[in-house]
């Protein structure tokens, strides 16, 4: 794939099964260039018989759909004028959609009611003066911020303590009826006045949507209870909030009152509860007493009842998803070696894999049938929604991928296992160019750590592997997907065992893959990979160039200027002064000969541009060749998520870097 076909890329999501069984929603959306922002539609998608997949709304981009439970609706999220996604519903046998919401700051996610009457949403509130609630006050005219807290940012939002996530509530309107009108003239002017006499002055376009929860809390994953008299969601409203990772789940009454926490008294990041024929599961990690201790605390799926969350799945299972199944059930979607693997988990804990062609993204249950639909990922493709049967019989209904496997021929990876020079396993990928080679060699480092590469389609992979160059991937210790001690391993010992996993993992690859020049070799990563990509380079000089992208590359600069500064390296790298000193990359920028281009965003709150600043200057300050790359705007999430224009011109950026130092032609 070459950058200029970045638009080819139709990722789907949200899938929902309608209650009937026989067809599903699902949003797709695509990075336009000719919009410089991400469209798409909702789709409805047969599962029984025949038919093809068609469009079900054409907004420029629609996402987020779900059914209503008497499956007459289809609610879904559009942006509206200012690009804030508003709640709108539609019949599911198609029509013109109705906005449900106005929200200055927009709807964030939604669940109907059980009697399909009205739909409970999040939507962020902000404080009086702030955010467009002044008008005339833009942003940088606004009051100076008083902070007393820790927690005050975070990557891809800003400042959070002046817009908390809240709970409301509003009534679906018979769509039969006439549509609202914008009022004009005397009746414009005479809700104008009424707004002027209360806060709360319901818009002529929308429903009034009430108000449930308050305060400096969030609340996210918002579910009904089964009788539907309470609302479900998580929060962290205990005293030591600020100091510790610690989450809850909380029940509120429809008509309003004081959340109750029925998950008290543990030290578990607790969440995304799922209601399934009166049972009630949860994700939840084991923090441990500090509250803190999220190195290696997999999450897994509980039980919630009488007050405890009771583990279902063991400590060694990482679950990526969870979604009510039939008969009482949950199905899980368990991180196995980099591959979603899809499980069905009953309250008594007994687990059953259903296994599948490929990696599994999301998954929803098929009413009165033992199969699910699923968002299933491969090597040529993003994703496709298909009909999975618990024995793994799997028809392929979706073809949203068929333009980039015909226009890009994606290369499919080979699988490896080496072995570390302590006897230790290590498993990754390799992408091996046309052509007999040797192919120059870039090994690509992951983020996290605590995340890893799969087999399935993966956009990094495809263009530096179309540009003719063999790719590298593999999950060292410190990686998802591998169990606990997997992840912990490399706990106050950054840049040790990871090493000499990456280090030994290439060199395992050069000499077992044909094609590959051992002579000619690149590094890049980003995050955590721009981490390990930093230390490499001052221990191991052998590289044509590097790549340093979004790096966390200083411990102690990182907090206070990160959103997860003020735990996170005080978990990974420890508290004593000299241990930090021992894993700082930036601390090393004088062992660096290794040309290396810099590569950051802007607004980026988990790594801040200030990690980048810091190292390129130190870097240049000692004769290294070296450059800065900076996208304006951008956040953490560039290389994933970033605008279509600014992902295609950082690919392009990165292949000429590679041209001018790691060329395909020796």
């Amino acid at each position: 794939m070459r950058p200029a076909q970045l638009d080819l890329i139709v990722r789907p999501s949200g899938l929902r099964v309608h209650p009937d069984g026989t067809w599903a929603v699902v949003a797709t959306g695509r990075p336009s260039f000719e919009a410089d922002a991400y469209v798409g539609q909702i789709w409805r998608v047969p599962l029984a018989g025949h038919g093809v997949a068609h469009r079900l709304t054409r907004g420029q981009a629609d996402t987020a759909p779900r059914f209503s439970p008497d499956g007459r609706l289809v609610g879904f999220l559009r942006p509206d004028a200012d690009g804030k996604p508003q709640l709108h519903v539609v019949e599911a046998s198609g029509g013109e959609p109705l906005a449900l919401t106005d929200q200055t700051l927009g709807v964030g996610e939604f669940v109907f009611s059980p009697d399909s009457r009205s739909v409970a949403f999040i939507s962020r509130v902000a404080d009086d003066g702030r955010y467009g609630t002044l008008e005339g006050v833009a942003a940088k005219q606004e009051d100076p911020r008083r902070f007393s807290a820790v927690k005050i940012r975070m990557n891809g939002v800003g400042y959070t303590t002046d817009k908390r996530k809240h709970v409301f509530l509003v009534h679906v309107p018979d769509l039969g009826a006439e549509p609202p009108v914008k009022p004009v003239g005397r009746v414009a002017k005479q809700i104008a006045d009424a707004a002027k006499d209360s806060d709360a002055a319901p818009s002529p376009l929308v429903p009034h949507a009430a108000q449930l929860t308050a305060g400096d809390y969030d609340a996210s994953e918002l579910t009904f209870s089964a009788d539907g008299r309470h609302l479900l969601f998580t929060s962290a409203r205990h005293d030591t909030r600020d100091r510790d990772l610690v989450s809850d789940i909380y029940e509120l009454p429809v008509t309003g009152g004081e959340p109750v926490s029925i998950t008290p008294g543990a030290p578990l990041s607790c969440g995304h509860p799922v209601v399934s024929d009166g049972n009630l599961y949860a994700l939840g990690e084991d923090l441990g007493e500090s509250g803190l201790g999220f190195v290696g605390a997999l999450t897994g799926v509980h039980l919630v009842a009488g007050g405890k969350a009771t583990r279902l799945t063991d400590t060694d299972t990482s679950v990526l998803d969870l979604q009510p199944g039939e008969n009482g059930t949950a199905l899980a979607i368990v991180n196995v070696r980099g591959t979603g693997v899809l499980h069905r988990i009953r309250a008594d804990g007994h687990d059953d894999e259903m296994p599948a062609p490929g990696s599994v993204l999301e998954v929803a249950e098929i009413p009165g049938t033992p199969d699910a639909a699923v968002i299933l990922a491969d090597e040529t493709g993003v994703g496709e929604v298909v009909r999975l049967g618990p024995l793994g019989d799997a028809t392929v209904i979706t073809d949203f991928s068929h333009r980039l496997r015909d226009e890009t021929a994606p290369v499919r990876p080979q699988e490896l296992v080496s072995t570390s020079d302590d006897g230790y396993p290590v498993h990754g990928w390799v992408f091996v160019p046309a052509g007999e080679g040797p192919h120059p060699v870039l090994l690509n480092i992951h983020g996290g750590p605590a995340a890893s590469y799969g087999p399935a389609w993966f956009d990094e992979a495809q263009v530096y592997v179309s540009a003719g160059y063999a790719v590298v991937l593999c999950n060292p210790r410190g990686s998802d997907g591998y169990g606990a001690d997997h992840v912990r391993a490399i706990r106050g010992a950054f840049g040790d065992r990871d090493m000499a996993d990456i280090l030994g993992f290439l060199d395992h690859a050069v000499n077992a893959v044909p094609g590959l020049d051992g002579e000619r070799v690149g590094v890049m990563g980003g995050s955590y990979g721009g981490y390990m990509t930093a230390w490499i380079i001052a221990h191991d000089h052998r590289w044509a160039g590097a790549i340093v992208e979004r790096g966390f590359l200083d411990p102690w600069s990182f907090v206070g200027s990160s959103d997860i500064g003020w735990f996170f390296p005080r978990e990974y790298n420890g508290t004593d002064k000299a241990t930090i000193d021992a894993q700082s990359p930036m601390l090393l920028t004088g062992r660096v000969t290794t040309p290396t281009l810099v590569l950051h965003s802007e607004d980026d709150l988990r790594c801040p541009i200030s990690q980048g600043l810091q190292y390129y200057t130190q870097l240049k300050l000692g004769g290294v060749e070296s450059e800065l790359l900076v996208f304006p705007g951008e956040t953490h999430e560039l290389s994933r998520a970033g605008t279509p224009w600014h992902r295609r011109q950082r690919f392009e950026a990165i292949l000429d870097w590679w041209k001018r130092h790691l060329p395909v032609q020796a």
